[in-house]
């Protein structure tokens, strides 16, 4: 069972320091290693990508669509990372006087999320040399962050934990033990993972920090914050679907016919949405904690706006159990 953690944990951000201090990586001597992408592997899995359920694409274009969904997939961690470092710069402000194991964590924190930004745009680099002209991830990381940072605290903590979370779980549960994918692509999220490991622990610290200083008035309004970061994400899930889904019929999908490109595109589109949101709203760690912050009405209110997303994804999600979010 795993345990909330108490906003005055000072332990538990000494165990990020001392894990931090010793897996801490180097791009080019631990993860790139001169190495650039090999197109013979897919860099999604199934799991993530959905590309099983588009039986009509031969092995060679369902592998294809994988890379690309696997190029967004960095980038959007690329993407994200702009604000969570951002926001922890802030939230760090609290222990500049106070908790110095606190702040030494949370510094530690931004350093490694600026880092991972360097390292997923290195890897955009890598892919633009090795796959097809004309891919475009046109969705610009200030613009993003600016709206993301003009939410409360409480609310783009929660959505930052969420997203920690779930970089987590797709890691354990098929990226890493997918043998099939590029070993350069799985290498990239094996040193991610490691330390996001502790961001996640960091994330739920804050959040629960952050939650004890709310009214039940302000904590009702971080609920509609939050439900308005999620369409915010749902809104980017949209466009950049569209955008693959684009590149993916033009460079070898023009003999594809309409019924099977407008599945190509509903897929890629449900894909998204089971990788950014729907995995990580069922991660139990996420579900326990919002749990644990809000009343039974608000949870209500988050159900009601996830459920067109929940149910785009029927039975990758799994069933939730009463009280979860649905």
């Amino acid at each position: 069972m795993y345990d909330i953690p108490t906003h005055n944990s000072t332990e538990r951000y000494a165990k990020c320091i001392e894990v931090s201090k010793r897996i801490r990586w180097d791009i080019d001597r631990d993860v790139i290693r001169g190495r650039r992408f090999e197109l013979a592997h897919k860099f999604l899995p199934d799991t993530l990508s959905l590309i099983d359920e588009l039986a009509f694409l031969d092995a060679d274009r369902q592998r294809y669509l994988s890379q690309i969904q696997g190029r967004t997939y960095a980038s959007m961690f690329g993407l994200v990372e702009r604000f969570i470092g951002a926001k922890m710069l802030e939230v760090s402000r609290d222990h500049w006087l106070g908790d110095q194991i606190a702040l030494e964590a949370l510094v530690r924190f931004t350093d490694e999320e600026m880092k991972h930004q360097e390292l997923f745009r290195r890897i955009e680099r890598l892919a633009s040399v090795s796959m097809p002209t004309g891919y475009r991830f046109d969705i610009d990381p200030n613009d993003v962050a600016t709206f993301v940072l003009g939410k409360c605290t409480w609310a783009v903590l929660a959505l930052t934990c969420h997203i920690e979370l779930f970089t987590q779980a797709h890691y354990r549960a098929s990226i890493g033990i997918d043998e099939g994918l590029s070993d350069l692509y799985r290498d990239v999220f094996l040193y991610h993972w490691k330390e996001e490991s502790q961001h996640a622990i960091l994330d739920e610290l804050e959040w629960c920090r952050e939650d004890a200083k709310l009214d039940a008035a302000a904590r009702d309004g971080a609920v509609d914050d939050l439900i308005a970061l999620v369409q915010g994400v749902d809104d980017i899930l949209q466009a950049q679907a569209q955008a693959d889904s684009d590149h993916f019929m033009r460079t070898c999908g023009a003999d594809l016919d309409m019924a099977q490109q407008n599945d190509v595109r509903a897929t890629v589109l449900k894909a998204y949405r089971w990788q950014y949101i729907v995995s990580g709203v069922k991660e139990p760690r996420f579900q326990k904690l919002l749990a644990s912050m809000i009343t039974a009405a608000q949870l209500q209110r988050i159900q009601q706006a996830l459920a067109p997303l929940m149910g785009a994804v029927p039975g990758r999600a799994g069933q939730a159990r009463s009280g979860q979010l649905q």
